[in-house]
């Protein structure tokens, strides 16, 4: 299947967060409670979030999307917002998420080389990300792309709060 990978523009943010909360959904169903994940979903996935993204400088969005233009996986690339010592040339891969079923064909490695690119253009040292410490696949995804920890965060998701590990790679 042909997967295409573009930079975002104004007006992306609708397919950026339908791609947001099926991934999420996806990866969180039976992990966190109906009402947690609905308003997480609704805040951290809704359009606003990816559209205040699109208008920000610093940030990078790319979407994933197969022929015909349905959106499969996007990543987001920006300041670094994270509890670690970091330096003012540390960039964060703020998101990387692409739809389970598009797994395993290399678009996740293709999402992953265009912001490592694009953070090295722009100078950065570092790039830094925050991953739920027990997705299994996420971290053997970063593991070999050379990710190491760098730290620890605490998330809170309604009233429950989960050890999430802070990942980074040299550039």
């Amino acid at each position: 299947m042909n997967v295409t990978i573009r930079a975002c523009v104004a007006g992306d943010e609708r397919a950026l967060a339908l791609v947001g909360k099926a991934t999420f959904l996806e990866t969180y169903a039976g992990t966190l409670e109906r009402a947690d994940l609905l308003h997480h979903c609704d805040i951290e996935h809704g359009e606003p979030r990816y559209a205040a993204w699109l208008k920000t400088p610093g940030y990078r969005l790319w979407l994933a999307e197969v022929e015909g233009g349905a959106p499969v996986g996007y990543a987001v690339l920006g300041p670094v917002d994270l509890p670690i010592e970091t330096t003012v040339r540390d960039m964060e891969l703020k998101r990387i998420y692409l739809l389970h079923r598009f797994e395993g064909l290399g678009v996740g490695r293709r999402l992953m080389d265009t912001a490592l690119e694009a953070a090295a253009k722009t100078s950065a040292s570092r790039l830094l990300l925050g991953v739920y410490g027990e997705n299994r696949r996420a971290l053997a995804f970063y593991a070999r792309h050379g990710f190491t920890e760098a730290g620890h965060k605490t998330v809170a998701i309604g009233s429950t709060v989960y050890d999430d590990l802070v990942l980074g790679r040299p550039l």
